[in-house]
C-alpha cells in the first residue's frame, strides 16, 4: 500500500503587485482516497473483534464521550493504538502583564501526538508521486519509500522531510512564512515562525 501525492505546476504570486508575473513551482499536496463514514469504521471493527456492531457504537460513542469530556478539561487523552489528543490554543505575546486578556488568543486548537507505533508506520509507508505541468499533463513520477514524520510537539521548529527515493523539481515557497508582528508589543500569531506559541497543557 502507498500514500498517493501530486505535484502539480502552479503560477505563484508573492506580491499584491499586478504587473508582479509570478513563477511557476510544483506543489505537492496528498490525494485521500475516499472518506470513511463512522458507520464503515464501525462496522469493520466489529468485523476484526468478533463482537456485534450495536456493542460495537456503543463502546465507540461511550469512548467518544469520555475523550471529549476529559480534553476539554485539560487533560491530554489517549486514543488506543494512535496516540494521544489534546486541547491548545494560539496566542499573541505581550510584554506588560496588565496586557493580557483573553482576547489575546487567535484560536482554538485539537493536538493529535501520533504513537511510536504509528509514526513507524507511516515512516515505512512509499509514497507515490505524480507529477502534473501547468498543462495538465503528466510529466513524471517518483516513489519514494521511507521518510521522516513530523513532530506536532515541536512544530515551529521546522525541518525537511528524508525519502529514500529520487527527488526532482524546485522547491516551492507557497508556505504561509511568519507574517509581521502586530502594532506595539503584541507578537505575530502565525503558524510558521511568528510570534505565535502553543499553550496547550503538556503531557
Amino acid at each position: 500500500m502507498a500514500l498517493k501525492v501530486k505535484a502539480v505546476e502552479k503560477l505563484l504570486k508573492f506580491t499584491k503587485d499586478e504587473n508582479d508575473p509570478g513563477v511557476y513551482r510544483y506543489v505537492m499536496k496528498a490525494e485521500l482516497y475516499t472518506s470513511l463514514t463512522q458507520a464503515k469504521v464501525i462496522k469493520e471493527a466489529a468485523l476484526r473483534s468478533g463482537v456485534s456492531q450495536g456493542v460495537m457504537k456503543a463502546c465507540w460513542d461511550a469512548a467518544g464521550e469520555v475523550i471529549k469530556a476529559w480534553a476539554t478539561e485539560g487533560h491530554s487523552v489517549a486514543l488506543p493504538g494512535l496516540g494521544t489528543m489534546r486541547f491548545g490554543l494560539r496566542s499573541k505575546a505581550v510584554e506588560n502583564v496588565n496586557d493580557v486578556k483573553s482576547s489575546l488568543i487567535t484560536s482554538r486548537r485539537i493536538i493529535f501526538t501520533p504513537s511510536v507505533d504509528l509514526k513507524d508506520e507511516l515512516a515505512g509507508t512509499a509514497i507515490q508521486i505524480t507529477c502534473i505541468d501547468r498543462n495538465g499533463k503528466e510529466v513524471k513520477r517518483v516513489t519514494s519509500t521511507a521518510g521522516e514524520v513530523e513532530d506536532p510537539e515541536n512544530e515551529n521548529q521546522g525541518g525537511s522531510s528524508q525519502s529514500g527515493g529520487s527527488q526532482s523539481g524546485s522547491q516551492s515557497g507557497s508556505g504561509n512564512s511568519g507574517g509581521s508582528g502586530n502594532s506595539g508589543n503584541q507578537g505575530g500569531s502565525g503558524d510558521d515562525g511568528g510570534g505565535g506559541f502553543d499553550m496547550g497543557s503538556g503531557e
